[in-house]
This record gives C-alpha cells, sequence and structure tokens, in this order.
C-alpha cells in the first residue's frame, strides 16, 4: 500500500521531516541507507532560529544542558550585547544527541524509522514517486505521493531526481575530531594563525572536545577513508606546539570548503532538504540548522496538500522561500572563508570588517544573518515589522480566564495560529479551526526589540507572520485561503481560556497570571 510521504534520510533534517509530517497525522516512513545509528557527531552546535524552532515543538528542553554560543564571521568576532535582540545560539550539543531526541520524538508519534534500506532509483509520475528499495528483505519497490531527500550532501535523491547542484569545488582540506582525555586551550571560535592557518578547541559533553585544524595548502584530501588521527595530531602540534597524540580519537572526518545550492528544491513530487539541498563547510555552524529550517518549512506545506486540505502550489512556496536562504548560505559561507584562511594580504580588509561589525546596526545585521533570525519571506503587502518575520515566541498573551501562554507554547500542535485581541477578528477563522487554533486575550508580554504587538494575527505553523492587524494589506480571508486552503471546518468555539486539550499539546503550558504589579516570567533559552 502506498504511503503518503517517503522520507530519505535519518538525520536531524530527516526526522524533523517526518516529525512535521506525523505530528499532522500524515502516514509517513524515514528510510535510512545506514544499519543503525552513528554516533558520528558533525553538527555541535545550532542557531538561536534552530533552538526557537526545537522549543515550539516542545523539543528544546529535551536536549537537557546546552552552553550559549558567540557569533563570528570569519573569524572576526560579533559582540551580540550590542543588538537589542539575543541572538546567542547553542554549543556543546553533539549531533548525536539531536538525533536522539528526535528518534525519540518520531517514534512517539508513530512514525517508522526503517534502517538498512538504501534507495537506488526512483521515478514520479502525476499521481506519485516509486523508489526502488535495496534492504534486508532484498529488493523492493515502495510508492508514495511526495518524496523528500533528506540524504546529505552527495544525495542519491537528488541525483536520481537530475536536479543540479551549482556552486564552488573545494580548494582546501579541513580535519575534525571528537577526542577525549586532552587540555588544550579552549579556542571556541577557531583561532586564526599567520598563512591562512586555523585551529578550533571547543567543549562537547562528557569530556569530549571537537578540534578542527586547517594547515595552509592543504587540498581537499583525494581518499577521505585514509585519514587518521595521527594526522590531524601532527598538525596540530606543527601549528600550535601542543601535542594532542596522547588522546583518545572517538571520531575523525574531513571537510572542504565547498559550498553548494541546489537550484530547485522542488521537481515534481520529489523535494530537497538540508544537506541534500545545501552544503557549506561545518565551520560555519550553519549547516544542521538551516537544514532544520528547512523541515519546518516544508512539513506544514506537505502536510496540507497530502490531507486535502491546500492545493499543490503550496509546495511552490517552499522553493521559493528556502532556495534564496540556501544560495544566501552558500555565499556567506565563500566569503567568511575567503576572509578567514586567505593570508596576511586579507589583514585590512579584516580590520575594516571588525570596525563595522563595532556598530550595532551592523552586529545586528550580521547576527541576524547568522543566527538566522534575520530571515524574512515575502509573505504579504504591508508594512507591519513583523510581516514576514518569525513571530517573537516569547511574547506572551493573557486568556479571558487568566492563564497566560507564550507564542512559542500555542505552535506545539503544528497547526496556524490566529492571536487576537478583538472576538470579532477572531470569528473569521471559525470555519478553519480544523486547521488553525484561535485565541483571544491580551497582549501582557512582549519582547522589547520588536515593537508593540498587532491587535491580531496570523502566525503560520513554521512560526512566520503571515498577516496582521493592522499593518497588513490583504484581508484576514485572503491570508487564510492562501495558506490554509478553502474553508471547510465546521463553525467550532473560539479558544479563549483553559488549557488546550492534551492530545494536542505536550504538556502543561499555560500558567496563571501573576498578581496586578506582580513580576512577569519569561522562559529564555
Amino acid at each position: 500500500m502506498a504511503r503518503e510521504v517517503i522520507v530519505v534520510g535519518a538525520g536531524p533534517v530527516g526526522l524533523m521531516t517526518a516529525g512535521e509530517l506525523g505530528l499532522r497525522g500524515v502516514d509517513v516512513v524515514v528510510l535510512e541507507r545506514l544499519p543503525a545509528p552513528t554516533r558520528q557527531s558533525r553538527g555541535a552546535s545550532f542557531t538561536r532560529r534552530t533552538a526557537e524552532c526545537f522549543d515550539q515543538r516542545g523539543l528544546l528542553d529535551r536536549l537537557g544542558a546546552t552552553e550559549p554560543a558567540d557569533s563570528h564571521f570569519g573569524g572576526v568576532p560579533i559582540d551580540l550585547s550590542l543588538p537589542a535582540e539575543d541572538h546567542h545560539g547553542h554549543r556543546g550539543v553533539s549531533q548525536f544527541r539531536t538525533e536522539r531526541m528526535l528518534e525519540d520524538w518520531v517514534g512517539e508519534l508513530g512514525v517508522p524509522v526503517l534502517r538498512g534500506r538504501e534507495v537506488t532509483a526512483l521515478r514520479q509520475d502525476g499521481e506519485g514517486v516509486s523508489v526502488t528499495v535495496e534492504g534486508p528483505d532484498g529488493v523492493r519497490e515502495e510508492r508514495a505521493a511526495y518524496l523528500v531527500g533528506c540524504d546529505g550532501g552527495r544525495s542519491t535523491v537528488r541525483r536520481l531526481a537530475g536536479i543540479a547542484f551549482p556552486g564552488t569545488e573545494g580548494r582546501r582540506g579541513f580535519l575534525t575530531a571528537d577526542v577525549t582525555g586532552i587540555a588544550t586551550r579552549r579556542r571556541r571560535i577557531g583561532e586564526d594563525l599567520p598563512g591562512g592557518s586555523m585551529v578550533m578547541a571547543m567543549d562537547l559533553e562528557n569530556g569530549v572536545t571537537r578540534v578542527v585544524v586547517h594547515e595552509a595548502g592543504t587540498p581537499p584530501p583525494r581518499d577521505r577513508t585514509a585519514v587518521s588521527f595521527t594526522h590531524l595530531a601532527d598538525a596540530w602540534q606543527r601549528l600550535t606546539g601542543e601535542s594532542i597524540h596522547h588522546g583518545e580519537c572517538r571520531w575523525i572526518s574531513c571537510f572542504t570548503d565547498a559550498s553548494r545550492a541546489a537550484e530547485e528544491y522542488r521537481r515534481g513530487r520529489v523535494l530537497l532538504a538540508g544537506d541534500a539541498a545545501h552544503v557549506q563547510p561545518p565551520a560555519m555552524a550553519q549547516g544542521l540548522s538551516v537544514g532544520v529550517q528547512d523541515a519546518v518549512n516544508l512539513g506544514w506545506k506537505l502536510a496540507a496538500v497530502v490531507r486535502g486540505g491546500a492545493p499543490d502550489r503550496l509546495l511552490d512556496t517552499y522553493h521559493a522561500e528556502r532556495q534564496p536562504v540556501g544560495r544566501q548560505l552558500a555565499r556567506n559561507a565563500r566569503a567568511a572563508i575567503e576572509l578567514r584562511l586567505t593570508g596576511a594580504e586579507m589583514d585590512p580588509v579584516r580590520e575594516v570588517v571588525g570596525e563595522l561589525l563595532a556598530h550595532p546596526d551592523a552586529a545586528a545585521y550580521a547576527a541576524g544573518m547568522l543566527s538566522n533570525l534575520g530571515v524574512r519571506y515575502d509573505l504579504a503587502q504591508g508594512g507591519h515589522p513583523l510581516l514576514g518575520r518569525r513571530m517573537p515566541p516569547g511574547h506572551t498573551l493573557t486568556l479571558a480566564d487568566g492563564t497566560r501562554a507564550r507564542v512559542a507554547e500555542l505552535l506545539r500542535t503544528g497547526r496556524g495560529l490566529l492571536l487576537a485581541t478583538d472576538p470579532a477578528t477572531a470569528h473569521t477563522a471559525r470555519a478553519y479551526a480544523d486547521r488553525v487554533d484561535t485565541w483571544t486575550g491580551t497582549w501582557t508580554e512582549t519582547e522589547d526589540h520588536a515593537g508593540p504587538a498587532p491587535d491580531a494575527v496570523l502566525v503560520r505553523p513554521d512560526g512566520y507572520v503571515a498577516w496582521t492587524s493592522p499593518g497588513t494589506t490583504d484581508t484576514l480571508t485572503h491570508a487564510l485561503e492562501r495558506w490554509f486552503g478553502t474553508a471547510r471546518g465546521a463553525l467550532q468555539p473560539l479558544s479563549t481560556g483553559g488549557p488546550v486539550p492534551a492530545d494536542r499539546l505536550p504538556g502543561p503550558v499555560l500558567t496563571p497570571a501573576p498578581a496586578p504589579g506582580g513580576p512577569l516570567t519569561t522562559d529564555r533559552h
């Protein structure tokens, strides 16, 4: 029997995509080539916006303790105290830990993850996609209405779909490893060395140190399997004078400074996300984060289409919104690598960039680009500053019965969200009650940097603002139809207070409002 969606790849992006679909009741399966989860940990941090994405699904706290991550561009530090908004990311989180958390989540949602299954061929028609899969039971054909390739930079799905992957070839080689038993000085954003070399050392967890080395003039390795810890330790000693040869290497890999972005994030019924759609040097600390945001952008749209609530053309907005982000990521990676690893002739440019980043406006722009909080989609015409941006997750609504909820908490159903201070405005969305949660109340806490909250705001399931009142030219009805399809739900009572049903929202999130004049509590991560 055909599935509704097949996701290829059980890394963080594939699992996040599957979770977003499972949250909306889509019949989805994940196919993974490797027979078992790997303890490899290519990603060791994620951006502020990705942390918000996890938070709005109730997942961030599952990761446990993390550390705030500093920011830099090409090795030039960005003072994150200058912008009005908090752009700190999270570091010290191994990719294995993130994958384990996400796999637990999709398991709770009933999504199967089938390992040891390799996709070797695909064909699509007007009704769906068929894939040939080699697995423990031999060769089989699986079919689904849509296929999502989350299978990495060497994506089989992308190649079989015939999607071009333009960009720059790698010119520099890097070695990276997770090591225990060493006490080298920490260099969390990396340390630039004369001649265009670089070393980095940062703490992960359980005494593990992530080390990265680039020795100027080192080309990309021809044989990745021949890379050894001795090679890395030798280079480290040549560059720093420190020996880490005595350390125990748990994992080692190599990468290059290649940067690419797929020409199409969608071809028919095949879609790409994560490294299958864009690659860049891991030293940018952006790949996992931007990939998770791809998944959050795509998941609700694909669910809306396969469940019959929205037209197929909604999926075109995935490419329109995320492909420019991937292209910018590739461009930024090229610029940052050249700034960081070009020799002394780049010093005047580094000085100018450092002077520019000392100005609050420039620091805020660069921080927003790297934290992904600066992403703005063209969602509607209007002048409200929140339109097309993510709704600040700390904005808090006090409901009619006195309970209080953050926007991030109200998004945990994976549905759209209409927040209104006027019941008459909220009435417009009652026919979308099967797709949009409507809450009325008063704003009692907003994040200062965002300015006053609008009287009413329509938030997509990915957390981005599609309509405001005042501030949007289009009507609310037009916005609802554009993003959530034709109205079909029966009129239902508005949500004006009380907890969201437990089967739609993980865990209690609404808390009693403080007494007048009492302190407000902000859940900051």
